[in-house]
């Protein structure tokens, strides 16, 4: 039975475990943080439009995800207590004006200082949507999805937004951000309730949390994020000090982007039938050859395959770490913990990349991330045996 056909007369609400319904969170928690999808599109742009250097684009980056950290932190106190609804309808319309006026600052300080108040709302709101999914019957589908919207959206947004730059200034950047949180600010009225008590009187009987696992989980989430960050974020400049053209580098960056929703159609596709530790181990396997491989950025063949295996296998791999965190509190609280552990690897990916670039080069970054991506998953395979033993003794 749907909510609307509970409360006739009411606004139409879609069936909270439903498809629809997962596309609308989706959009909700994506708001928060669509900059991470176009995050290469942004630090160009910077360059671009306002003449900074590489660091200094990056510490812009890094300010918004820093923010972000700090909001998803406050969100684990906040997701058991907030009526989510208004919240996150003030949290949208926060950040929406912030990124409008984004558009009018060419102060680098002021600019830092700007994005990471955005991020701090943006932050919170998605660490109280993550609580929302853990609520749902299978969190591993609802974050799948959002793998799916950020991808697909995400990869349209860095193709197009480095060739808008030059015409528009970094206008075209925060404008994007606007539009995409006005499009989540539609669809709030039309998601259901998700009262916490349902999902508490179902899990009643479910054991403590198990803090070792859980710790586990969140360090291969932390390690994971900052990987991948560290080198999407520049992977628009890795191709063009590699000879190759912004225009054919951001192409193959969002052309990538869609590409990678192949992975998060597999996490929605599959659930939690297979487990986690197999889809897991094949996925970080496939994440540090892919990673490896932007040492032959220089061949656009090469180039474009690197991108397309780490965007496939980040989609994949942090549904299901995200979906297990879910699974230790079906309250929220770990889930709100698990964002907040990700925007910190996320925002921390850029910072120690841009360092890492002002005396270095290309092929440090690239092989420390392939180090962060191999300790991921050495960190991962406790918690997730733990889990698949779990799923096969409740199947029983």
């Amino acid at each position: 039975m749907t909510d609307a056909a509970r409360a006739p007369g009411r606004t139409w609400r879609a069936p909270p475990d439903s498809l629809i319904a997962s596309v609308m969170l989706a959009f909700l928690a994506t708001a928060g943080l669509f900059y991470v999808n176009i995050m290469a599109a942004i630090v160009t742009g910077l360059i671009d439009a306002l003449g900074v250097s590489e660091q200094e684009a990056g510490f812009v980056a890094s300010a918004n995800m820093y923010g972000a950290a700090v909001g998803a932190l406050c969100a684990v106190a906040l997701v058991r207590f907030v009526p989510w609804r208004p919240f996150a309808l003030g949290a949208l319309v926060l950040i929406i004006g912030i990124d409008v006026a984004s558009t009018f600052l060419r102060d680098l300080q002021t600019l830092i200082a700007v994005r990471a108040v955005h991020g701090f709302i943006g932050g919170a709101l998605v660490g109280v949507s993550y609580g929302i999914f853990s609520r749902t019957k299978s969190p591993d589908r609802v974050f799948g999805m959002l793998l799916v919207v950020q991808f697909g959206l995400g990869g349209l947004g860095t193709m197009l937004l480095p060739r808008l730059v030059p015409v528009f200034g970094t206008a075209a950047l925060f404008y994007a951000l606007a539009a995409f949180s006005l499009a989540a600010l539609l669809m709030l009225p039309f998601l259901s309730d998700y009262p916490l008590e349902d999902r508490q009187q179902k899990d009643r009987n479910r054991p403590r949390i198990q803090f070792g696992p859980l710790g586990a989980t969140l360090a291969a989430v932390f390690l994971f994020q900052l990987a991948n960050m560290a080198l999407a974020a520049y992977v628009i400049e890795l191709g063009r000090r590699n000879g190759l053209t912004t225009d054919f580098a951001s192409a193959a960056v969002g052309a990538s982007s869609w590409v990678s929703i192949i992975g998060a159609v597999l996490v929605v596709a599959l659930g939690v039938r297979m487990g986690r530790w197999r889809p897991l181990l094949i996925g970080m396997a496939l994440a540090v050859v892919g990673t490896f491989a932007f040492h032959w950025s220089a061949d656009p063949i090469a180039y474009i395959a690197a991108n397309c295996i780490t965007g496939s296998a980040w989609a994949f791999i942090i549904a299901y770490l995200l979906g297990m965190a879910a699974e230790f509190d079906r309250s929220g609280r770990t889930a709100a913990a698990a964002g907040f552990i990700s925007k910190m690897g996320l925002a921390s990916g850029p910072f120690i990349a841009g360092v890492l670039l002002e005396t270095t080069n290309y092929d440090v970054l690239i092989n420390a991330a392939t180090l962060a991506l191999a300790l991921s998953a050495l960190a991962m395979l406790w918690p997730a045996l733990l889990s698949d033993r779990r799923l096969k003794e409740s199947a029983q």
